[in-house]
């Protein structure tokens, strides 16, 4: 009866969004998880923990493969906002653990995120690398070469995303993302650059009092 092919497909249907609901659940799980490991990590990066931060990238590779095995199944789930949300996390405490160790720079076929993605998580990188910089600076004993290297690569960051001239549509809000990334270098640039004329101002003062004394 055609009654009876309705609730059979109505059945195909309601099983195939229960088990969807709970892909979902679990992507969002994981999606959190991500993002917290990755903010451990770049905490750890901060503080110079180097085996915990390679303890955390160990977990952060493990909990994104459960989120690219949603891909095979659910694609449209792992292309959503929240898990690429959480890979662009991804891709941010990778590229920062390895520029700030100054590290081989990881692709993103190597890390198995979409061009976008790693995109902005290649900016978001770029603005961390600002906290680096200062510590730096408000040291007694700062490694100026070291500063100036890390902004070096703010700079070389930000002159490949301005050539990224796509819509957002694609990009997903990486112009914006760029526009923030100019900003924190400019700002950056600044404050180094008056830290190093400081330098050597008391440098050249030192030296002139060696002479008079």
């Amino acid at each position: 009866m055609p009654l009876d092919d309705l609730n059979q497909h109505c059945e195909v249907v309601r099983a195939d969004l229960v088990a969807r609901n709970e892909a979902r659940e679990r992507a969002v799980t994981h999606s959190r998880e991500l993002i917290r490991l990755c903010s451990e990590c770049i905490r750890a990066v901060h503080r110079q923990e180097w085996p915990n931060v390679e303890a955390r990238l160990a977990q952060i590779r493990e909990s994104a493969q459960a989120m690219h095995d949603l891909a095979h199944t659910y694609p449209d789930l792992y292309y959503t906002g929240y898990t690429q949300d959480a890979l662009k996390e991804l891709v941010e405490a990778h590229a920062t653990y390895a520029i700030v160790r100054d590290l081989p720079l990881p692709s993103a076929a190597e890390l198995g995120v979409t061009s976008a993605t790693y995109l902005l998580g290649l900016s978001e990188a770029a603005t961390e690398l600002r906290r680096f910089i200062l510590d730096i600076l408000r040291r007694e004993d700062g490694d100026s070469a070291k500063a100036e290297r890390l902004l070096e690569w703010m700079d070389a960051v930000y002159d490949q995303l301005v050539t990224f001239d796509f819509p957002d549509a694609i990009t997903y809000g990486l112009r914006r993302q760029t526009d923030v990334v100019r900003g924190v270098l400019e700002r950056t640039r600044g404050d180094l650059t008056t830290s190093l004329r400081q330098q050597r101002l008391q440098v050249a003062l030192q030296h002139l009092e060696s002479k008079l004394s």
